[in-house]
């Protein structure tokens, strides 16, 4: 099953010790342990090694937000976006098979049509796996709420849109790259239709799926199996247990 963990009381160098040890006795129970929310960059350097060898699964989600500089310090968060994709290439190399997700935020207050292309070109570099988006929306208490620039409803819209279509492009050509491989996946639910699965690259509820429609009757939940891809959408794979 995908283990849940919460990180946040470890600080500094104690998160690589605390998380090598937690993965080796997650690992004796047959557990993929998936992190999330991980955040800062030097812990991730420090982590991506161990998705290398296997310990923890090769999955990030790290909350980008946005590409633009001046976005990011309008939002108090590190303005680096060009590092960051040096960030990722980096991982890459020390772990090729890492699947990567984020979620960003059209139409911050003073977001400006060229800041947006910004994120749209960010967005092509970067290649990420798995992408969210929403729709700025002022909350309760929230400094931004008196920002000035607030974005107009349908330009937001506009934007949102705009987004999708690319982080849906995007998905669907890296999913198209695994039809003809065979992908480990583990079983989240067996009905009369079929069994519903995850890969690795698959977070519980938030990311896709993988189904199998044939031969799937002795699975149960749970099951790890290997399977033959020979479908792939935008966002869910098909395939064929080996």
């Amino acid at each position: 099953m995908d283990r849940k963990h919460d990180l946040s009381p470890w600080k500094g160098d104690d998160v690589r010790a605390h998380i090598t040890d937690l993965a080796r006795e997650m690992g004796k129970l047959g557990a993929w342990v998936r992190l999330h929310y991980v955040y800062p960059y030097p812990h991730v350097r420090q982590l991506i090694p161990l998705m290398a060898d296997g310990l923890v699964l090769p999955y990030l989600d790290i909350p980008f937000q946005h590409a633009h500089p001046d976005v990011l310090k309008r939002m108090a968060r590190p303005a680096a976006a060009a590092k960051t994709l040096d960030e990722i290439a980096a991982w890459r190399a020390v772990c090729p098979d890492l699947t990567l997700r984020s979620t960003f935020i059209v139409g911050y207050p003073g977001e400006t049509e060229a800041e947006f292309q910004t994120l749209l070109d960010w967005l092509d570099d970067a290649q990420l796996d798995r992408v969210g988006c929403f729709q700025y929306e002022n909350v309760a208490g929230a400094r931004s709420n008196d920002l000035p620039g607030h974005v107009a409803p349908d330009v937001k819209q506009d934007r949102w849109d705009r987004f999708m279509e690319k982080a849906q492009a995007i998905s669907a050509a890296k999913l198209a790259r695994k039809v003809g491989k065979v992908l480990e996946a583990i079983v989240d639910e067996v009905d009369a239709d079929g069994a519903t699965c995850r890969t690795k690259a698959d977070a519980p509820e938030i990311d896709g799926n993988l189904f199998i429609d044939e031969g799937f009757e002795g699975l149960s939940p749970g099951d790890i199996v290997k399977v033959d891809v020979d479908e792939a959408g935008e966002y869910d794979l098909w395939g064929r247990l080996v």
